[in-house]
């Protein structure tokens, strides 16, 4: 099969050349949980440029080369023969994580944090292919109207969104607000759910005026534009006083310091992104008596509910599509912030 594969880190992300388009081997049934999986679309992630850069290197034990692409859906093509819930020809998204389902935390449906798995895309071959070896744990046949390639994003972009979202939507209030920060690939979506579940009113706040304006498409009652003075302009909003909650999709740079300066007194902050450093001194902690809360990706029963907003069209991804064999430039153009929404890889 064809695949684009990654050989070599690039810690500046400077090459010409992120991944190699060529011929691997097709994978294999080896358990008889595995189902294989022909790719229909795989979501192009900034986690994907953090790999390529070498991030990971120190939290995942993996050998180069490999097969990024942990967000993927379309069709099941072989199964295992303990395989029951789904058959070949199905239709189908990926959870991104595989696991046996026997630990405690599976059976209490916290697959996150699993005493053992693999994750494709991410310390095993995934979906930048023609086929990706998966579970049927992770399987979620996918109604008439969704199709792969327009699913494929929401297994992590959509799926962490919506956790960190659904958490902050259980305690916002008519008459409070919330802040999202970064109205990108997870932000866009972030902000529909949030618009699903609660009735907080949402301000965001991102660099990019096709990322603003993309917000107000998704929802967003206020826009601020990121830069000098912008936390001002937020409390502002806000009559003075800071969010309920605030959603950090970006996670670096002066974003957390901001995050948190717009969060009132007794507020959460949600942090998704990464990269950056969450520094405060503990008096404030407990002054502020603010709550950090973390976000990994989401549960299967997440995408489940995720799966069932977007086929009520109550969340929609903007997506643009490139062919399996044009993956650089669709690394190249994330990486540039030339992409409304979400890129996805189409063998």
């Amino acid at each position: 099969m064809k695949a684009a594969v990654l050989h070599e880190y690039d810690e500046t992300l400077s090459r010409d050349e992120f991944v190699r388009y060529e011929d691997v081997e097709t994978p294999d049934i080896v358990r008889p949980t595995d189902v294989i999986v022909r790719i229909g679309g795989a979501g192009v992630c900034r986690t994907d440029l953090h790999v390529v850069e070498g991030i990971w290197r120190g939290k995942v034990d993996v050998a180069l080369p490999y097969i990024m692409g942990h967000e993927n859906a379309g069709w099941v093509e072989a199964v295992g023969r303990a395989v029951e819930s789904v058959k070949v020809g199905d239709p189908v998204v990926c959870h991104p994580l595989v696991t046996s389902g026997h630990c405690l935390a599976c059976r209490r449906g916290d697959d996150m944090h699993a005493t053992e798995s693999r994750f494709p895309g991410i310390n095993a071959n995934g979906g930048y292919a023609e086929y990706l070896s998966t579970g049927e744990r992770s399987l979620i046949r996918l109604p008439s109207t969704l199709a792969p390639k327009d699913v494929a994003p929401y297994t992590d972009a959509g799926l962490t969104a919506y956790r960190a979202a659904k958490k902050a939507s259980r305690h916002l209030l008519p008459g409070q607000f919330a802040v999202v920060i970064g109205a990108g690939g997870l932000g866009h979506i972030g902000i529909q759910v949030l618009n699903a579940l609660c009735a907080a009113e949402i301000i965001v706040v991102d660099r990019s005026e096709t990322a603003l304006a993309l917000a107000k498409e998704c929802g967003a009652h206020h826009t601020v534009q990121a830069g000098e003075g912008d936390v001002e302009r937020v409390l502002e909003l806000m009559h003075g006083n800071g969010a309920e909650a605030v959603i950090d999709f970006v996670g670096e740079g002066d974003a957390i310091a901001k995050g948190l300066a717009m969060t009132r007194n007794a507020g959460f902050y949600y942090i998704v992104g990464y990269g950056g450093k969450i520094e405060i001194p503990t008096i404030d902690m407990i002054t502020s008596e603010k709550t950090i809360v973390g976000n990994l990706v989401g549960t299967y029963p997440e995408l489940v509910e995720l799966m069932a907003l977007a086929d009520r069209g109550l969340v929609n991804l903007a997506t643009r599509e490139y062919r399996l064999s044009d993956a650089n430039q669709a690394l190249k153009d994330l990486h540039h912030g030339r992409i409304k929404g979400r890129a996805v890889l189409i063998p």
